[in-house]
């Protein structure tokens, strides 16, 4: 088949379909959401400033705080439509990140300007807008349901493996499409004609026709590596703007947050002398970004003295030590790396570095491992915070599917479900070993 019909953009989500009527359909639609959240987020705090008023050192112009609050509610509102487009991204939990990023570059704007301002008010509209949205958000994951109608053609029909949504297959090509989200179709394989002119008749009434490569990808958040060509290689090359422009978030961030880690690093050196004695820190020779090697510093989490000639940590490993599990558990061993990425060689957010020895094995075993180093390494990623910490060399292949997809998709808003999902990984201890 050699037409390509309406391929799922790379940063929009498939649509949905409602499974739920009544208040829950009217809940579900972003205009009376913007609605309700600037009423509920906005305006009653708005009127019971007065009561709170109390709370401020003085009371400032009402008129600004209520613009800077609707700002607020609006450009959170924003964050949490562009997280939501990823996979896993439709999570309530988000909320918070969301309209905590939001409101406090509000209130930077507002103090780096002088502007008067109602923090009681802020305050109020800040929890207000919390708890609205984690109730819309939460509708939205019960409400929506995805459901396809798939061509049984090519790869098309091993989508019917995958979670996430509903999947029914064309039995005739004069199928109803009636009641699907869409149609899911394998853009590369032959059909006959009568099933060609579905696909475009279903194009020309405006029902999206997705290829089944592209529809995987969205649900699952990975790139098959399998059988990658030289026009996907030129979809993965990430923006060289971007690039640099979360490099000088990189250094901004490390240089605000350096009070706060090394207070954390200082008490974890304290307890690992206290606990174990010998040395503090841990060295090791990774491949980072080009494929250039670097000495990543991390705090030390094994006995001293262990054997590290066994590249793979299994969750029980008799090496790791108590406080060192309970570090690894809350990312705190790795809070020394904030080093490395003053130094140009990581990123607070990109596929994990792997340890030389470890790296040459994958690269030997798995198809374009390589490829990975185009971007800087970081100390979250991806793959991290949806398959946590691997050694076989199946689950590294996925890993590897997951850094691709992070390496196509990079995008601010990608990087800020990573750092609401890692913020889950410290709370749960997800992955960790």
């Amino acid at each position: 088949m050699s037409m390509v019909l309406l391929p799922a953009a790379k940063d929009r989500p498939a649509p949905r379909r409602y499974e739920s009527g009544g208040w829950l359909r009217f809940l579900v639609r972003t205009r009376y959401q913007l609605l309700l959240g600037l009423i509920i987020a906005v305006l009653v705090p708005a009127v019971l400033r007065t009561p709170l008023s109390f709370l401020d050192i003085q009371v400032q112009s009402s008129s600004r705080t209520l613009i800077g609050t609707a700002l607020a509610v609006l450009l959170g509102a924003y964050f949490v439509k562009r997280i939501t487009i990823y996979p896993g991204g439709l999570t309530p939990f988000y909320a918070l990140p969301a309209f905590a990023g939001a409101f406090a570059l509000v209130i930077m704007f507002f103090f780096f300007f002088r502007i008067d301002y109602s923090r009681a008010q802020f305050l109020l509209s800040f929890v207000l807008a919390v708890i609205f949205f984690f109730v819309v958000l939460r509708v939205e994951r019960r409400v929506f349901r995805q459901r396809y109608l798939v061509l049984p053609f090519g790869a098309a029909p091993t989508l019917m493996n995958l979670d996430g949504a509903d999947w029914d297959v064309a039995a005739a090509p004069d199928a109803s499409l009636a009641g699907f989200s869409a149609l899911a179709v394998d853009l590369r394989a032959d059909m006959p004609a009568e099933w060609e002119r579905m696909v475009a008749d279903a194009a020309l009434r405006s029902v999206p026709v997705y290829h089944s490569k592209q529809l995987a990808e969205s649900l699952t958040g990975r790139v098959t590596i399998e059988h990658l060509s030289e026009n996907n290689f030129g979809s993965l090359l990430p923006s060289s703007l971007y690039l640099r422009f979360r490099r000088l978030g990189d250094i901004l961030i490390t240089i605000l947050a350096l009070p706060f880690t090394a207070a954390i690093i200082g008490v974890a050196a304290l307890a690992i002398k206290l606990s174990e004695g010998g040395p503090i820190f841990f060295r090791q020779e990774r491949v980072g970004y080009r494929g250039e090697t670097f000495t990543v510093i991390k705090l030390r989490t094994m006995t001293e003295g262990a054997d590290l000639g066994q590249a793979f940590t299994d969750e029980s490993d008799p090496r790791i030590t108590p406080l060192g599990r309970w570090m690894r558990r809350c990312r705190v061993d790795e809070l020394p790396q904030i080093v490395n990425i003053l130094r140009g060689e990581m990123s607070w957010i990109g596929p994990r570095p792997e340890a030389v020895a470890l790296s040459k094995w994958y690269e030997s075993q798995i198809p374009f491992y390589s490829y990975r180093h185009i971007v800087r390494p970081g100390i979250t990623g991806w793959a991290a915070v949806n398959q946590g910490n691997v050694a076989k060399l199946e689950a590294a292949t996925g890993k590897l599917q997951y850094d691709f997809y992070y390496i196509k998709h990079l995008s601010l808003w990608l990087d800020l479900l990573i750092v609401a999902k890692t913020l889950r990984t410290v709370v749960t201890g997800f992955g960790a070993r």
